[in-house]
């Protein structure tokens, strides 16, 4: 040691961890003083003692098949392709352990899962926000699990993978159709969020309006990259942010205030962003066929539009 004091508070200066865990793990018999267990948090330590502490890796908790309904569009041996419905969150995550996609799936493919996922996320390739409805593929096995993320990963420069989306936004893009190219990162002070930064990651999205509504437009969204909450921020970025959207669309409700009574009742009964992933197209990871999967704006989203139309 360096110093002297009392050891939960060296070893948490040490090593980052708080002191709370410190003492948690050398009460655990994680730590030890000269070659001996250390096991009271409060034992003086001098400059000259050498301590260690092991710090376990974590360990994810285990899903549990859950029987929760999955809105299956074709499912083989490889691969299981589903509408996710808005609100399910994709994989067990804090305040998230039950009632996730991964938790039907278990139920539903009976272990045949791919396992490249880790425990907490079996056959998770690629995932849509918690409030994002649409299309998603599952891997069944290894092998095309391999492959699927390869695809992903390629984003469609030399494979026949699409990602296409339906939203609406406040406002109308200018032009109203064109590309998204600036890069995205953590948000400097909100590490739940992302944000356009100089030093982000690549950030590609094609979009194009398809109808205007009032205040709104109906847009049309393809990734060329795949970063965490892409759409969500490029749309914010270039001053159209999604109706709904409680992280990125700042002013919602002043927005809505321009809105027909009834429309202004449906953008504010929607509980989320209306984004939806409509397309998915993708090479079988073992015949390489390509498959083409849609899905319709879910009833939300489509009541949404029609008051708007009908406004």
């Amino acid at each position: 040691m360096e110093a002297s004091g009392r050891a939960d508070a060296l070893l948490a200066a040490a090593s980052g961890l708080s002191r709370t865990r410190v003492q948690a793990l050398i009460k655990s018999g994680a730590a030890k003083l000269n070659g001996q267990a250390l096991l009271d948090p409060s034992t003086r330590l001098s400059p000259d003692d050498a301590v260690t502490l092991v710090v376990p890796p974590p360990a994810p908790a285990e899903p549990l098949p859950e029987a929760i309904p999955l809105d299956v569009l074709y499912e083989d041996d490889a691969v299981l392709v589903l509408d996710k419905p808005a609100g399910m969150v994709v994989h067990p995550a804090a305040g998230h352990a039950s009632g996730t996609l991964v938790n039907a799936l278990l139920a539903h493919c009976a272990g045949s899962l791919s396992g490249i996922g880790g425990v907490a996320r079996p056959g998770i390739v690629h995932r849509l926000d918690k409030d994002t409805s649409g299309v998603m593929v599952v891997a069944k096995s290894d092998a095309a699990h391999q492959s699927l993320a390869a695809q992903f990963a390629d984003h469609g420069r030399t494979g026949p993978l699409r990602r296409r989306y339906r939203a609406f936004a406040w406002g109308t893009p200018e032009p109203p159709y064109g590309v998204i190219d600036k890069p995205l990162a953590r948000h400097p002070t909100d590490r739940q969020r992302f944000a356009v930064r100089a030093n982000g990651k690549v950030a590609i999205t094609h979009y194009r309006t398809l109808r205007t509504l009032g205040p709104v437009s109906e847009m049309e969204l393809e990734l060329e990259t795949g970063r965490t909450h892409q759409i969500r921020v490029h749309m914010t970025a270039i001053g159209t942010p999604l109706v709904g959207d409680p992280v990125y669309g700042a002013g919602f409700a002043t927005k809505a205030n321009r809105l027909p009574p009834a429309a202004k009742a449906a953008a504010q009964t929607l509980g989320r962003q209306a984004l939806h992933a409509a397309h998915l197209t993708f090479a079988h990871p073992l015949t390489g066929e390509v498959m083409s999967f849609d899905s319709p704006l879910p009833p939300d989203l489509a009541s949404f539009a029609d008051v708007l139309a009908a406004a």
